[in-house]
């Protein structure tokens, strides 16, 4: 096969664009590095699933404590493997054009460790226990941190954040947008 630029038609660099918050030459790129994580199988079919372990190797998941959500989310198969497909909606998502919003939609899915549609107390002490690493709160103060999260964003009332509670808050946090993005 020639350079990157043969690897899509003009058409279909166009479809990837539309569908996404990239450049052609940003998707191009990505195609790149997706290859990377496994050129065998991608240059038998560009279409490939890249299993989950090798997905990992990639230097921005490898050091992010929500790796495996982040897999979970944007994987449409049961595996985590990624096609290019779900490998391009991740990075999209994750990238500097994204808007707020769809930003946001990730994060509350990606921080729903439950899969009940809210983020709880057990999704907050899964965040909370995710960033802090090896320097744990001790159980005062994972329960002072809680109440503190529920008191400010649980408008409701019903110890629980629905996604309109959790975008409220994340809009008054205007450092989240800077972190939820991989550099493309």
């Amino acid at each position: 096969m020639g350079g990157s630029s043969s690897t899509f038609n003009k058409k279909e660099l166009e479809e990837y664009q539309e569908l996404t918050f990239l450049t052609k030459k940003e998707i191009l790129h990505l195609h790149s590095k997706f290859k990377q994580l496994d050129p065998d199988a991608v240059n038998i079919d560009r279409n490939a699933r890249i299993d989950s372990q090798k997905m990992l190797q990639m230097n921005e998941l490898e050091v992010n404590p929500f790796r495996d959500r982040i897999l979970e989310v944007f994987s449409t198969a049961d595996d985590r493997s990624l096609s290019f497909d779900d490998f391009l909606d991740m990075m999209s998502a994750f990238s500097d054009a994204a808007p707020p919003n769809v930003k946001s939609e990730y994060a509350f899915m990606i921080y729903d460790f439950n899969g009940d549609d809210f983020i709880d107390e057990f999704d907050i002490r899964e965040i909370v226990n995710r960033l802090t690493g090896d320097q744990k709160l001790d159980d005062i103060d994972m329960d002072l941190l809680v109440n503190d999260i529920m008191d400010e964003a649980d408008l409701d009332d019903d110890n629980k954040l629905s996604y309109a509670e959790f975008e409220h808050i994340i809009s008054k946090a205007p450092d989240f947008v800077d972190s939820f993005r991989i550099r493309i």
